[in-house]
């Protein structure tokens, strides 16, 4: 393989990424000729055609497929290497790329990056806040931040937060209205706040247990929302019943403008917990991370 090779075969995995010769020119930082003149020449070089164009989009053929499933692994292999060089440098360096849905970014991720970033200037986080399980490999980020039930099986996974507990809750001037729900299923009688996530559109489903019996209840009213702040204003002004984590509404419950119902179906379940592939290599950078959010637990 010559040297040039390299460069052609992360150009192919560009174009399969955006699919689109004009977008994986500009991420590259090349011109869109020379982007096409280095994929002519690697299929010469095959002698196979890797990429079907059409005047719309451009998808890879079979034999491009094959050899993205060879790609990629490989080039991770070699990118992991790189970076775990940064271990001779005498300061931590590198980047790193985390998704987490914006509870745990808020409560415990944000504290962690803020104080890891003063004390190593070299260091870079990006952190994308989504609200649905994320295929980290696919999406080529380094790790993510979701509650452990809802983890695949094939990801490292390294417990990083507390247990959690959900609190229904509702304004006083509400209940007045209403009578207080005994069991979840009384929800049915209530204008509920729904949440919606935004990675798949489906609405969040209220999820209840007790003495080991499990409820799952579908709600409704007036209001859909995605944002946990816009729920608890939404509440607090007698819209109806919201669902949240406990901290998130801790202190409405303290000063009385929200009042918590069905508290004894509302057990702990397990909190945030940091996933990553189980064949990636941590980074020194990646490890001092995680070795702060565990100091943090």
């Amino acid at each position: 393989m010559q040297k040039d090779d390299l460069g052609s075969l992360a150009m192919f995995l560009a174009v399969v990424d955006e699919r689109s010769f004009t977008r994986a020119a500009a991420k590259l930082g090349i011109s869109q000729s020379a982007l096409s003149h280095a994929m002519r020449r690697l299929e010469e070089k095959l002698g196979l055609r890797l990429l079907n164009r059409t005047t719309r989009s451009v998808a890879p053929t079979d034999a491009g497929n094959r050899l993205i499933e060879t790609l990629r692994p490989a080039l991770a292999d070699i990118d992991s290497k790189l970076i775990s060089l940064t271990q001779y440098r005498e300061r931590p360096a590198g980047t790193i790329r985390l998704t987490a849905s914006e509870h745990a970014a808020r409560t415990i991720l944000w504290p962690v990056i803020d104080q890891l970033t003063r004390d190593n200037p070299d260091i870079k986080i990006e952190l994308n806040i989504e609200s649905g399980l994320t295929d980290i490999v696919a999406e080529q980020y380094d790790a993510g931040v979701r509650l452990g039930e809802r983890l695949a099986k094939d990801m490292i996974a390294v417990r990083i937060g507390p247990p959690l507990r959900m609190a229904v809750v509702g304004a006083p001037s509400y209940f007045t209205r209403r009578s207080i729900p005994a069991t979840p299923h009384d929800l049915a009688q209530h204008t509920c706040i729904n949440y919606r996530f935004v990675s798949n559109g489906g609405l969040y489903i209220w999820e209840f247990e007790k003495a080991g019996r499990e409820v799952r209840i579908k709600v409704d009213g007036q209001l859909v929302l995605n944002r946990a702040d816009l729920m608890i204003e939404a509440a607090v002004a007698g819209h109806g019943i919201a669902f949240l984590t406990e901290d998130q509404v801790s202190d409405a419950l303290a000063n009385g403008t929200l009042i918590r119902v069905l508290d004894d179906w509302c057990e702990p379940f397990d909190g945030y917990h940091l996933y990553y592939a189980s064949r990636r290599q941590p980074s020194p950078v990646f490890t001092l991370l995680l070795e702060a959010l565990r100091a943090r637990k």
